[in-house]
């Protein structure tokens, strides 16, 4: 494999395809949500690109089959995985997709504070310090204002939050066990292996019965949560990170929370006051500041 080289215009436009695509998959969820349950689309998610993704290193990858030491934490990562998304399309039920959004997008932060525990040599720099609590205030006017409107939007923003943590925790097992050392679209499968089993069982605990006497809106959500989001996407994504700085790429994810609550505006009619839109502003200059790549440092000599 060649060495990691910057954003081209290649790289540069799949990401910014790909952040494009993120911010506008909770509004996909919400579009469906009144004829397809929560818990029954996720589990839809996870098993139609459990699927896909399967069958395609089954022709591409076979050797990612083998065993390598590493299924024991590849279980531990796919349960929070299933935990983020089971918390996340229940938050979904209760909060609005611009809410849902902005607080999924925690994560980073939350991983930034994990890795002092897994990766102690990785010391946070004064300016990741200031982000983390620049992003954690706009966190907390978020919150705010969801109680200011109801009970039950705040325990949905509370979900998606707690979704955010789990997604960091996934991030932190993989940094910090053998599956950093495992090819990406193993690690992928991993998680949708896991979280397809749990979350079936999870719709069907709750009582849901899925239905194919559907809208063609909520057949075509459910298509691009699936095929293009949680399959295509992902696997797009790991190629990027295989081939470009993952320091580059990282710093251009702060779109994702902004696309997306700008398309909960604009698609849902989801509300932005004042104080929520000092929210996202304070987040995204946060994520900026926390994810921001360091300084390259000059070689030494000629």
């Amino acid at each position: 494999m060649s060495a990691s080289r910057s954003l081209d215009r290649l790289g540069l436009f799949l990401t910014l395809g790909f952040c494009l695509s993120w911010s506008v998959q909770q509004v996909a969820a919400k579009l469906a949500m009144p004829e397809v349950p929560a818990l029954t689309q996720a589990a839809v998610r996870s098993v139609g690109a459990c699927l896909v993704v399967g069958i395609w290193m089954w022709l591409r990858q076979p050797d990612v089959f083998r065993r390598d030491g590493t299924l024991a934490s590849g279980l531990i990562a796919g349960f929070f995985f299933a935990l983020e998304f089971l918390l996340l399309f229940l938050g979904l039920q209760r909060t609005t997709a611009s809410h849902a959004i902005l607080f999924i997008y925690t994560a980073p932060l939350f991983v930034s504070l994990g890795v002092i525990w897994v990766a102690p040599d990785e010391r946070l720099r004064l300016s990741q310090w200031l982000g983390l609590a620049l992003a954690f205030i706009g966190v907390a006017l978020a919150l705010s204002v969801s109680f200011s409107v109801s009970k039950d939007m705040l325990i949905g923003d509370v979900l998606c939050l707690l979704a955010g943590l789990g997604w960091a925790i996934t991030t932190l097992i993989i940094k910090g066990t053998k599956l950093r050392f495992a090819p990406a679209s193993k690690i992928l499968l991993y998680q949708l292996a896991v979280s397809s089993v749990f979350l079936v069982l999870a719709a069907l605990l709750k009582g849901e019965s899925p239905s194919f006497s559907i809208s063609a809106l909520a057949y075509a959500s459910l298509a691009y949560q699936t095929i293009w989001v949680a399959a295509i996407t992902f696997m797009g994504w790991m190629w990027l990170v295989a081939h470009y700085r993952a320091a580059e790429l990282s710093a251009l994810t702060f779109l994702t929370p902004v696309l997306g609550v700008l398309a909960g505006w604009a698609i849902m009619g989801d509300p932005l006051p004042p104080q929520f839109t000092l929210a996202v502003a304070l987040l995204i200059l946060g994520l900026l500041l926390v994810s921001w790549p360091r300084k390259a440092t000059q070689p030494q000599g000629t």
